[in-house]
């Protein structure tokens, strides 16, 4: 048995676990305060929230040790026994974290091995610090540098949901721009959108856009086929998204913790793709886009060769039976 903890934020955790999952010989069980994916076939443990008020935040730090851990919280006490508890009955192999360093510890600390979902960004504070250290191995949704050193990290290539669909070349509108934007902590707003827009004349722009009034809707994957070139900010899975389509493409960081996407913008660059650390002046956009055009979608194979899942699993797989 696998456990296999989802953060409750965003669906990327989510998407996740069931892109490696459907790869897993060994059985797994997620642990979350997410809500069950409708899909999921798998064991799901209902997790208490650890963040509803009253919240002592003066103490959540533990004193810069740990991330989150406020004293006397009811649902902080429940989840840490429903994890034990879980863990002494199931007897996992092993437990992947994705991603709470207390999980991880906590996990360590009941004896089971955990591989830790590595996060891009500078995180190199004492929690961050302490988790990598106890972790078994660090499992990365990206490809190994070229030039680093043989380390914990297991590089597995980016995935996606969209992994496995065939591309549709045919399908292209020429001179057409799709913009995939996310609505978490979007620090680009709909002026900065028009702009761009405005100052490309010859090129059609279309919104996935959740929350703007700009946004068209629809599907994703038949937006990405249309698409000659996408802008995308710098998210893991929206990334991973337009690699799978193997759409040419304009990488926007957002301000985020830790600098997490201007990371990502910087291993997309040493690739050969067009990223940007922030969004660029309405001047710079017939260049950027041109450039995109011009370096096409090949780099793509790289970042996400298409069995980055396979792979995590595989690793997975081979770490459990070593535990036996």
């Amino acid at each position: 048995m696998i456990g296999w903890y989802v953060h409750h934020q965003g669906a990327g955790h989510r998407q996740r676990l069931t892109a490696v999952a459907a790869h897993l010989r060994t059985p797994v069980t997620a642990l979350s305060s997410a809500p069950r994916p409708a899909d999921w076939t798998g064991g799901w443990v209902e997790l208490a929230p650890d963040d509803t008020p009253p919240v002592d935040r003066a103490s959540a730090e533990a004193g810069g040790r740990l991330h989150w851990v406020p004293l006397h919280h009811a649902g902080l006490r429940a989840r840490s026994a429903a994890i034990a508890g879980w863990i002494e009955a199931a007897r996992p192999r092993l437990l992947v974290a994705d991603v709470s360093v207390e999980v991880t510890l906590l996990a360590r600390l009941c004896g089971v091995p955990v591989v830790v979902a590595a996060m891009l960004g500078d995180r190199h504070d004492a929690p961050h610090r302490l988790g990598r250290d106890v972790a078994q191995a660090l499992l990365a949704p990206w490809p190994a540098p070229a030039g680093s050193a043989p380390s914990k990290v297991v590089h597995v290539g980016a995935f996606s949901r969209f992994d496995g669909r065939p591309t549709r070349p045919d399908r292209v509108r020429p001179g057409s721009v799709l913009v995939l934007w996310g609505s978490g902590g979007r620090d680009v707003g709909e002026e900065a959108f028009r702009a761009a827009r405005d100052a490309t004349p010859g090129w059609t722009w279309e919104y996935l856009v959740p929350g703007s009034p700009l946004s068209t809707g629809g599907d994703v994957w038949d937006a990405l086929q249309r698409a000659e070139v996408v802008v995308v900010h710098g998210g893991h899975n929206a990334v991973a998204e337009v690699a799978a389509a193997r759409r040419p493409a304009v990488v926007v960081a957002q301000e985020r913790p830790f600098d997490e996407q201007r990371r990502r913008a910087d291993l997309l660059r040493a690739e050969g793709l067009v990223a940007l650390d922030a969004w660029p002046a309405a001047a710079d956009w017939p260049g950027l886009l041109e450039r995109a055009r011009a370096v096409g979608a090949g780099p793509w194979a790289r970042w996400a060769p298409g069995d980055g899942a396979q792979r995590a699993a595989r690793f997975l797989d081979d770490l459990a039976r070593e535990q036996r």
